[in-house]
């Protein structure tokens, strides 16, 4: 016997052949095609899955509306943070110029010495601006050596005021050199900026925070990674293969300048994109705790030096660098390492700042630049000036992206240029030295005049949390945003095991009675656990009412 949902198909049909109607063309419109369309094959192996998740997840992240969402979906999969390679402007061991050119994907040239204090870097001079820049010049100068000689007593005058201890040597020459640049800034911009209008409309920042993250590939696999994939029959091959590390960067400058427009470009994109200059770029595949660097676990930040949509000043445009810490370098090293680790410190410096600035546009180590950043970078101690320009044309640099990327970074510097040689015992300057100020004040009137649309400059910006209806969504992704970046611990430690338990619980079972309460023992992973993992807040009765549905307040991760 025919069950009712069987027949009432087959009187419809019926009805339709009675009435005219062609059955098989109607067939015909609804499953088949005049072309067959075959579903993607996809390779099944466990890589290539593995392959397949990460590219999704890096689409979701460009999908995400807002910045500050952006920066909470890269943290979603860590409650506890990532494991990270301290990158900072404080520290850089020997032979570190190799590893960084490598983690930020750098060519590394050499900057032209300054002839006239034009229009920065490109050197390009107008017939009117010759006959005042002589004129230009020796007033800069004038106010530059005054403004050394202040800096230097004034020094002094705080020597005598501090009732503590001794500081260090390190410690004096960041409090020296602080004075000096601020000093040298404000005589520059005081001198210049009648003659070059956009120093007007810089926004200075003292001492600021620039952090940056993200992932490098092409690195040997650690010894664990190594040992685990060995220990699985299906991942034996495997075990050799380079993996992707990822690279936090902490620093902070004596001083920074930002401009609401982007300094142009000193490479083509011809020049930018070349696979062959790519394979020269020199790779470090070793781990980078062989040379001295440090790993901890934070989360994801990139600040650079402002929050998202706080000013319109943002790109930089000039920023001065500590060198107070080779004083503890050792002299063995020689002169040639000491001129790496400045070149080292530049680029890992300006690709952070770089980076920070272009994640604040929707850019990240995942989703790729659609148009080239620059900056500036000078390394100082006070006397001795090194001076970098800086220009970022790609962020992907993990996984397969070190081999087949194009696309490559260019930084080009000078060595140290003395300013002065010393400040005399009666307070004037000595041996003053013009090459060196005519190339800090090229950096100065380096004019920024590229200003992009806002779909050009945001491409992958869709909104920003302003326009949320939602107070409740807009106070959350706030909330969150900042509290990530701030780089605080969370309320509760993250689970740990002590040796006793490693000896007598995991690597011998001695202790088969006791109750098997720790984390390792129920199988729980810590490092698994994802942002959205935790408690969420109560709402009172008082609040809410009588309904029980609504007794915790809603998340809004991305």
């Amino acid at each position: 016997m025919l069950r009712l949902s069987l027949v009432n198909p087959l009187r419809t049909t019926y009805k339709r052949c009675l009435a005219g109607q062609s059955l098989q063309a109607n067939v015909a419109d609804s499953e088949y095609s005049a072309e067959p369309a075959y579903p993607e094959i996809q390779n099944p192996s466990f890589k290539a899955r593995k392959q397949r998740d990460a590219s999704e997840w890096h689409e979701q992240i460009r999908k995400v509306p807002t910045v500050e969402e952006k920066l909470i979906k890269i943290n979603m999969p860590r409650y506890y943070g990532y494991k990270v390679v301290d990158f900072n402007d404080s520290k850089i061991p020997y032979n570190a110029l190799p590893l960084t050119q490598h983690y930020t994907r750098t060519v590394l040239e050499d900057l032209p010495q300054a002839t006239g204090s034009g229009s920065g870097s490109q050197a390009v001079k107008e017939e009117g601006d010759k006959p005042s820049e002589d004129a230009d010049f020796k007033a800069v100068r004038e106010d530059v050596i005054e403004a050394l000689e202040f800096a230097h007593d004034y020094y002094k005058h705080l020597e005598k005021l501090t009732n503590g201890g001794q500081p260090s040597a390190v410690e004096q020459e960041r409090m020296l050199t602080q004075i000096i640049v601020e000093q040298l800034n404000r005589a520059v911009l005081q001198a210049l900026s009648e003659q070059h209008k956009h120093l007007d409309e810089v926004e200075v920042d003292y001492n600021p925070r620039h952090e940056a993250f993200w992932a490098v590939g092409g690195v040997d696999p650690p010894k664990n990674v190594r040992n685990s994939k060995k220990g699985r029959e299906w991942q034996k091959e495997d075990a050799n293969q380079s993996v992707d590390r990822l690279v936090q960067y902490t620093g902070a400058p004596y001083l920074s300048l930002r401009h609401r427009k982007q300094l142009l470009p000193w490479k083509t994109p011809a020049e930018s994109e070349d696979i062959e200059l790519s394979k020269q770029v020199p790779r470090f595949k070793h781990d980078p705790r062989t040379l001295g660097y440090s790993t901890k676990h934070q989360h994801a930040t990139n600040v650079p030096g402002y929050w998202p949509k706080g000013n319109e000043q943002n790109f930089g445009l000039l920023s001065f660098q500590s060198r107070a810490h080779f004083q503890l370098r050792p002299k063995s090293f020689g002169e040639r390492d000491l001129q790496e680790a400045l070149h080292s410190l530049a680029i890992k410096s300006s690709y952070a700042w770089l980076l920070a600035q272009a994640n604040y546009n929707g850019f990240n180590t995942y989703n790729e630049l659609t148009y080239p950043m620059n900056t500036q970078t000078v390394i100082t101690n006070g006397r001795e000036w090194s001076f970098y320009e800086y220009q970022l044309n790609t962020l992907l640099l993990h996984g397969n992206h070190q081999d087949d990327n194009p696309r490559v970074n260019f930084c080009r510097g000078t060595k140290p240029l003395p300013l002065y040689a010393e400040i005399a015992t009666n307070g004037k300057c000595v041996d003053f030295n013009d090459a060196t100020l005519r190339q800090l004040l090229n950096f100065y009137a380096n004019v920024p005049s590229i200003q992009r649309t806002n779909e050009e400059l945001q491409p992958y910006v869709a909104s920003d949390i302003s326009a949320y209806e939602n107070t409740e969504q807009r106070d959350f992704i706030a909330k969150t945003f900042k509290y990530l970046a701030s780089n605080r611990p969370r309320h509760l430690e993250i689970p740990e095991f002590y040796m006793w338990e490693k000896i007598y619980k995991i690597d011998n079972n001695n202790r088969a009675m006791e109750p098997k309460r720790r984390f390792f023992e129920r199988e729980v992973n810590p490092w698994r656990r994802t942002l959205d993992q935790h408690d969420k807040v109560y709402v009172p009765r008082a609040i809410r009412g009588k309904s029980r549905e609504n007794r915790y307040k809603k998340t809004y991760y991305p």
